[in-house]
């Protein structure tokens, strides 16, 4: 995928994402208005059905008032003996002579003429004492009306009470009316709890695809690299074979038996490095944790190390080159795969010789620490950039160097490097300065025995 299509995709990605979150919140903006409006209008409905009930209640109180004090109409003795303390409690004085149990019966037929339906407790208060001298509970059900609380035998009026002086009271109190009329309209849960959990989603998917879509331009780069290197690594070994046999089938080498075989020797070593690459990249589904599989035995890193040195001053004889070694591990014999960790250490050497513009210059030192025994191996390379750190790590992965392939190899280095290393339970990591060189340090486990 090109980079012109991956940064149209995040473009549309991010209106898109913009789109609903614009949707999400007028329409949940316009929810809230709406709610508010809904709210507003039951409050109103609340506040009118509480009023309602509380005109109702003072016309039954009064007409009870004035029947219980032997008036037929409403008169200015009446004045203020109706009073609401509470909205559902209220206090009615009395003047006269009174018989209980007729309060009762008063009390019972105008709630029920003024259809309050409603249970209510009342008691009888002397105004001297301000203590309660006769109470009663009432429950009204459809099919019964109202019928007192049949548990509350002490406070049964008993009908033939009645008291000779004035300077009483009753009061009425409604104890479910507070839990129906007289609630504060409840709120619908905020969705805006809703539109987080949309956008956290969202984001999550969004971030996800981008993360997919980068990830597969990366690949796509290092597929693109592999298959140019793969490409030059090849062909320039067929095309030393196929010049060498082209001059051997124009030439006549009767007379000189020594070309015939410099360029048979040709053939054959371009032959075999041919054949070396290719299995190189038959194999690279071998490199593979469930596929390898260690032979470990005690041996003494140092001596692998100094096999690997010589090596090197063989092969850069003639072009120069130098490695320096600080051998400073007291605890040098691990038990390792022999083969493996000699592949490791000469790829490390190998890459060093590589990427360097100039007469290759290595060290190498050893130390312990704790339980873990260290390699360092640096050079005096190009550098890696750190944004390139965790890619070059990868298979196939080598650092972008646009159409120059003057630096051989499929990118598969380090990435056995890293494979090998952890299946020894160890570690690897770089250190580079761009122009400086670079540092690769490898940490395995001491397991003497």
């Amino acid at each position: 995928m090109k980079r012109k299509q991956v940064n149209t995709v995040v473009v549309l990605g991010l209106i898109s994402f913009v789109s609903i979150l614009f949707i999400q919140i007028t329409w949940i903006l316009k929810t809230l208005e709406t709610q508010k409006k809904s709210i507003e209008i039951q409050k109103k409905e609340v506040l009118l059905n509480q009023r309602d009930f509380e005109d109702r209640t003072y016309i039954a109180l009064r007409n009870v008032l004035e029947k219980a004090e032997g008036g037929d109409n409403a008169s200015i003795k009446f004045y203020g003996a109706v009073k609401q303390v509470r909205p559902n409690y209220y206090v009615v004085d009395l003047a006269e002579e009174v018989q209980p149990f007729y309060i009762e019966t008063l009390l019972k037929r105008e709630f029920d003429n003024q259809s309050l339906n409603e249970d209510f407790i009342y008691g009888v208060y002397d105004c001297f004492s301000d203590s309660i001298i006769y109470g009663q509970t009432q429950h009204y059900s459809k099919s019964n009306g109202y019928q007192p609380e049949k548990d509350e035998e002490i406070q049964k009026t008993e009908k033939k009470l009645s008291w000779k002086q004035d300077g009483h009271y009753f009061t009425v109190l409604f104890p479910e009316l507070k839990k129906k009329h007289i609630t504060t309209v409840a709120v619908d849960s905020s969705p805006w709890w809703y539109l987080a959990t949309i956008i956290v989603v969202v984001m999550f998917f969004f971030t996800f695809a981008i993360i997919v879509i980068f990830r597969q331009k990366r690949l796509s780069e290092i597929k693109n690299d592999f298959i140019n290197n793969m490409t030059h690594e090849l062909k320039t070994p067929i095309s030393t074979i196929g010049l060498s046999s082209e001059l051997l089938l124009r030439g006549d080498f009767k007379d000189d038996p020594e070309k015939l075989k410099r360029y048979a020797e040709i053939i054959f070593k371009e032959n075999k490095r041919l054949e070396g690459q290719v299995e190189r990249v038959l194999n690279v589904a071998k490199l593979d944790k469930h596929q390898i599989i260690l032979k470990k035995d005690l041996c003494n890193i140092h001596e692998l190390l100094e096999d690997a040195k010589d090596s090197f001053d063989l092969n850069q004889t003639n072009v120069g080159g130098n490695i320096s070694m600080e051998l400073n591990a007291t605890k040098c014999k691990i038990h390792v795969d022999q083969v493996h960790i000699t592949n490791v250490i000469y790829n490390l050497i190998d890459n060093a010789v590589k990427y360097s513009e100039q007469t290759p210059v290595i060290s190498i030192q050893t130390r312990n620490d704790n339980n873990w025994f260290y390699i360092s191996v640096s050079d005096n390379g190009i550098g890696i950039k750190r944004e390139d750190y965790k890619f070059i790590f990868d298979k196939f992965y080598r650092v972008p160097t646009g159409n120059l392939h003057n630096v051989k190899g499929f990118g598969l280095g380090l990435f056995y490097v890293k494979l090998i290393v952890e299946q020894h339970g160890g570690k690897v990591s770089v250190k580079s300065s761009i122009g400086k060189g670079s540092t690769f340090s490898i940490q395995l486990p001491l397991n003497e025995e």
